[in-house]
């Protein structure tokens, strides 16, 4: 990376290669899979073409992302995380919970779906029956499935399975965090709801956010 602290702490080191404004955040999108500059662009609509391009050159220097061509059928160029940027969940996990126990936190803000989904990875809870729920949020889309000590979260071309949560990632988070019954949401959000509404209540009682 161009910049660094010059210091010998392995903090410094870390924050050489990951302390840039939007590094982080381009790793939170790139978590759950490779993804187009467009496909990062709108998970980021607050960055610039060029500094996003910027970060992307230079992330792909420290080792931290791969820019490469999918496999037939798709044949299309992606960024995708390296192992080393692929170590950083763990990171991106614990600035979320630390995240939200400190005041200021705006949820009425834009939130991408790839960042609602590794939010809810975050702070589920992982005890009783197994459960298995879709999420299609237009372009993206993915199954949950929590339960039994394990959580797993895979972005899918559409849900396949009868518990869906549809809508814009916004609408979706006042569903899975919001104060009110997911029933009485449903009525007057953007988020949706297919399937039995007990089951999608039981399911979104896993999430709490941090207090």
């Amino acid at each position: 990376m161009p910049k660094s602290y010059n210091d010998g702490c392995l903090l410094a080191h870390a924050l050489d290669l990951i302390g840039d404004r939007w590094v982080l955040l381009i790793v939170r999108e790139l978590m759950l899979g490779p993804k187009r500059f467009g496909a990062i662009r709108a998970g980021l609509p607050a960055i610039a073409t060029n500094i996003l391009t910027q970060r992307l050159e230079e992330m792909t220097a420290a080792g931290l992302i791969v820019h490469k061509v999918l496999p037939p059928p798709a044949t299309v160029p992606v960024y995708d995380l390296t192992p080393a940027g692929l170590a950083l969940l763990p990171v991106v996990e614990a600035l979320c919970h630390w995240g939200g126990r400190q005041p200021g936190h705006d949820p009425r803000r834009f939130i991408s779906p790839t960042a609602l989904m590794l939010s809810m990875r975050a702070v589920g809870s992982r005890q009783g029956a197994p459960m298995v729920a879709g999420f299609d949020m237009g372009d993206e889309a993915f199954e949950v499935r929590v339960g039994d000590g394990d959580y797993a979260v895979a972005r899918v071309a559409e849900p396949q399975v009868p518990l869906r949560f549809a809508g814009p990632a916004n609408g979706i988070a006042a569903l899975v965090y919001g104060p009110r019954p997911v029933a009485m949401t449903v009525k007057t959000g953007p988020g949706r709801v297919t399937g039995d509404l007990t089951e999608a209540q039981e399911f979104v009682n896993r999430f709490r956010l941090p207090t």
